[in-house]
Parts: C-alpha cells; sequence; structure tokens
C-alpha cells in the first residue's frame, strides 16, 4: 500500500474532513470541538485528532494547568490540507442537485432493462 493512501484516509475520512475544517475557522478545546463537528463520538474525535496529529496537520497543545487544558489548531501543513478537503466539501454541496439528478436517471434507465 502507498503511504500517500494512507494520508489520503485521514485527510478526506467523515471525521477528518469536518474536523479540519472547524480548524480552520479557529483553535478548538477537545469538548469545543466535539460540538462543532456534531454527531462524532468521543472515541472517534481522539483518534482523528490523534491520527491528524501524528500526520503534522494538527498541533495538541496541553497547558499545563488543573484541571487540563488542551487546544487543538492546525499547522501550516493542516492548514494547506484543510483548505483543499474545504474545497471538495464545497464543491460536493454545490453539485448534490446535479449528482442525484444522475443518480434517480442512472436507476430510471436500470429499472427499465430488468
Amino acid at each position: 500500500m502507498c503511504p500517500s493512501r494512507g494520508i489520503l484516509e485521514h485527510v478526506t475520512s467523515r471525521w477528518g474532513v469536518l474536523i479540519l475544517a472547524a480548524l480552520l475557522d479557529r483553535t478548538h478545546r477537545f469538548s469545543a470541538l466535539r460540538r462543532t463537528v456534531g454527531g462524532v463520538s468521543e472515541k472517534m474525535l481522539a483518534q482523528t485528532l490523534q491520527a491528524l496529529e501524528r500526520d503534522g496537520f494538527v498541533l495538541r497543545d496541553a497547558k499545563p494547568v488543573i484541571p487540563p487544558h488542551v487546544e487543538y489548531s492546525l499547522t501550516p501543513l493542516g492548514r494547506e490540507a484543510a483548505e483543499q478537503v474545504w474545497g471538495l466539501a464545497r464543491w460536493t454541496e454545490q453539485r448534490t442537485g446535479t449528482v442525484l439528478d444522475a443518480r434517480r436517471t442512472y436507476d430510471a434507465a436500470r429499472g427499465a432493462r430488468v
């Protein structure tokens, strides 16, 4: 397996895209990021953040205070990746109607053959 595929999987996964997009706006604490992303479990958020941090896209800043205070932000590489996937996400939203029309046409043609 090519190493770039693993990176692509992290960046373009369901949660990866949404986390990168949320961090484009600003730095987030874990709980705020979980609320912003919506629908992500605590476990999946932690796993995705860890993968993105390992790949050099996310910076985890743990403050030495009690209670613990951890913030997540994008690295320059992460910002670059986030802008790319966010562009694709916006394009997808804009073209959803066209894709749904294509699916209906395809399904109708397939149904006629059965």
